[in-house]
Formats: C-alpha cells, sequence, structure tokens
C-alpha cells in the first residue's frame, strides 16, 4: 500500500511541477505555485513513502523541463521568474531529505 501511495505522490509531485512551469511567467500563477506546493509539503507526514516521494516527482520532473528544447528554447526563462523556480526547487528537495525521519536505533541492554 506504501509502494502505491509513493507512486500516486511521485506523480503527483511531477503534474505540480509541469503546472508551476507554466505558470511562472505570470506574476500570480508563481505565487499561487510556491504557496500551494509549500503547503503541501508542509501538510504531508515526512517520510520516504510520503513528502519525500512528492518532492522527488516535482525536483525531477522540474530538472526534466530544464532541458532544451529541440528548437534551441527553454521552457523555464532566463528571468527572475525562473530562477525563481530552480531556487524553489532546490528548497523543496532540501526539506524533503532534512525531515526524514532518522533511523531507529537498536535497543541496548545496560547492566
Amino acid at each position: 500500500m506504501r509502494l502505491v501511495a509513493a507512486l500516486g505522490l511521485l506523480l503527483a509531485g511531477a503534474a505540480t511541477a509541469i503546472a508551476t512551469v507554466a505558470l511562472h511567467q505570470l506574476v500570480w500563477g508563481l505565487v499561487l505555485a510556491v504557496v500551494a506546493t509549500s503547503i503541501t509539503v508542509l501538510a504531508l507526514p515526512p517520510g520516504w513513502w510520503t513528502r519525500l516521494a512528492f518532492v522527488l516527482g516535482f525536483a525531477a520532473m522540474l530538472g526534466w523541463l530544464t532541458v532544451p528544447r529541440a528548437e534551441g528554447d527553454y521552457l523555464i526563462s532566463q528571468d527572475w521568474q525562473g530562477y525563481a523556480v530552480l531556487g524553489f526547487g532546490m528548497v523543496l528537495l532540501v526539506v524533503g531529505v532534512s525531515t526524514l525521519p532518522r533511523p531507529a536505533r537498536p535497543a541496548t541492554d545496560a547492566p
């Protein structure tokens, strides 16, 4: 069941990145994308199968959309909105990794 949830969140993160790139030229679209994505990431519980899956889907799709197209142009603009989207993707990746739960330590018997 966790794998299905992780795949769903991975796809949701990728779809959110596509919407973010599509709207980042409009100031209100960029603000809406940053606020909605931030709230979603903070609402998801930290973990490998939840928050990190969403963030990895977002970051992977954002990275894939950064590659130049065949015509030689880019989907992400080279202005403050484009750099804001790329910086936001990096911040999300750092938040997703840094909020992972610590591994459980084995119980030690004290004599």
